[in-house]
């Protein structure tokens, strides 16, 4: 069954669109099958690999509001032949509007991705930088959350607050969410300030950050405006071998725990 991952901040402009685009891409250049959800109004997702958001007929607001089958939504990219996408439109915006009478409103998510989670090895779900209802929905559906924090100054701002969210959510919507790592982002080895945060912030967090650390880099600002991943921009771009590396990370990670359980078995047997 594949593993569903929410990339959330409600802070703007911490590269959570870029992590969730070039993750989702590094995942299946390493050959696993991946669905880049866009649970963004602004879909710079589903631009970002090549979709015109206007072209779009049926997104994933169709999904959750209208109940149409997440199946029939899903676009196969032509970019990576294991990279798939489920898109969004502006017109989500209206959709925490829509779905407030509605019944278990905070589980439509979840009941459109579970099904589809034994086809792919990887959901990536993009949320919009909010802690409204469409994000509480992309963590109720997720079996855990990547959180992009940029190397600057505000970089802790509002840090407290989603954890908060993701202890609500485990406790009433969703036990299985995990925390599946912090991501810093942005880092510029040059400045002082960038390696103070991500001293602080491996002080505080330890465990929960990623080893790897996304740079900032030019390669990754220019490849949205080709509508594709970096890692098709340019392969050998540091921007593009962190992703790659971060992949590694999560796909390492994630064996390691599936094994965990058989090896306690194999030890309480001897």
């Amino acid at each position: 069954m594949g593993k569903i991952i929410a990339v959330a901040n409600q802070k703007g402009g911490v590269g959570k669109t870029t992590s969730s685009i070039n993750l989702a891409a590094s995942l299946a250049a390493l050959e696993y099958r991946t669905l880049l959800v866009d649970a963004d109004p602004q879909a710079n997702a589903t631009s970002g690999v090549g979709f015109d958001p206007k072209d779009i007929q049926n997104s994933i607001y169709e999904c959750m509001v209208d109940g149409i089958n997440a199946q029939d939504i899903i676009l196969q990219t032509t970019l990576l032949p294991h990279l798939d996408l489920m898109p969004s439109h502006i017109d989500l915006v209206g959709a925490e509007v829509e779905m407030i009478n509605l019944p278990n409103r905070e589980e439509k998510m979840k009941d459109a991705l579970r099904p589809l989670a034994d086809q792919y090895d990887f959901i990536i779900i993009d949320c919009s930088p909010s802690l409204g209802l469409i994000t509480v929905n992309a963590l109720t559906a997720a079996h855990s959350v990547i959180i992009p924090v940029q190397c600057e100054y505000f970089a802790l701002e509002g840090l407290g607050k989603l954890l908060n969210t993701v202890k609500i959510i485990q406790s009433r919507l969703n036990e299985e969410l995990e925390i599946e790592g912090i991501l810093l982002t942005m880092y510029d080895v040059r400045l002082r300030l960038s390696n103070q945060v991500v001293e602080e912030v491996k002080l505080h967090f330890q465990q929960l950050v990623f080893d790897t650390i996304i740079p900032r880099n030019v390669k990754l600002s220019e490849s949205p405006s080709f509508g594709i991943p970096v890692i098709l921009h340019d392969a050998e771009s540091k921007g593009s071998l962190s992703y790659l590396n971060l992949a590694r990370e999560i796909v390492e990670k994630n064996i390691e725990a599936a094994d965990e359980p058989e090896e306690a078995t194999e030890d309480t047997t001897a």
